[in-house]
């Protein structure tokens, strides 16, 4: 079975089981939502998810990119910004995982769970906003710390879990050594971010965009690999 076989039908109504009863125009119309049409909005989402963070670096200068959280752009002026980026975050990864899901394949059930609780931590966040240095504790802040903690260790996990899973199928396996190299990457920013143990004067904010930024690389390797391997280009 080829994994754009993947999706559960009934044996005799299975559109692309050789002699299935199903006509032509019934198979079109029960297929699932195209995984290249998901995977296509996430790594567009990708894209536009960067050019907000760009265009906050330069409307926000304050905000060190070495030293400060992306979080703390959440917190003063164009912070809706931001808020946006969040709920993009969010929107792009769950186009992810309905590419992924559309598959069918239990191979990839895990991660995909493990990549929509990244998903909806991300979301959430837009609705804490976290405490700058310099700004008093809030529980608002803490709920933002424990989101990104829970979404970091989710996002981490799932990449490195599905590039494995990948190189067990065909259609995906082209990609998968690119995708492993940038889930344990991302891993060891992880690391290093841990080990900053939140100083405002460490380097703390170097690492966490540079996490990001490789997730957000392994999602456009992972959307362009699904669209190729969809049943629209197979």
């Amino acid at each position: 079975m080829t994994l754009c076989q993947a999706h559960q039908y009934p044996p005799w109504s299975d559109p692309l089981r050789p002699g299935s009863n199903v006509s032509a125009e019934a198979r079109a119309a029960r297929r699932p939502t195209d995984p290249a049409l998901l995977a296509g909005l996430a790594a567009a989402g990708v894209v536009v998810y960067v050019l907000i963070d760009l265009a906050l670096a330069f409307l926000r200068p304050g905000v060190s990119l070495l030293h400060d959280a992306e979080s703390d752009y959440g917190v003063g002026p164009f912070s809706w910004l931001m808020d946006l980026n969040f709920l993009l975050r969010c929107a792009l990864s769950l186009a992810l995982v309905g590419a992924l899901a559309r598959l069918g394949s239990p191979r990839l059930r895990l991660g995909s769970w493990l990549l929509g609780a990244w998903a909806v931590c991300s979301g959430l966040l837009a609705f804490f906003p976290d405490d700058p240095p310099g700004y008093p504790v809030t529980t608002a802040g803490q709920i933002h710390l424990l989101l990104a903690f829970v979404g970091f260790i989710c996002v981490a996990v799932a990449a490195i879990l599905l590039a494995l899973r990948f190189r067990e199928l065909p259609a995906l396996a082209p990609g998968s050594t690119a995708l492993l190299t940038l889930g344990v990457l991302a891993v060891l920013a992880l690391l290093l971010l841990g080990g900053t143990h939140l100083h405002p004067r460490a380097l703390g904010g170097l690492w966490e965009r540079l996490f990001l930024a490789l997730e957000l690389a392994w999602i456009l390797v992972a959307s362009l690999c699904l669209r190729r391997a969809s049943p629209a280009s197979v």
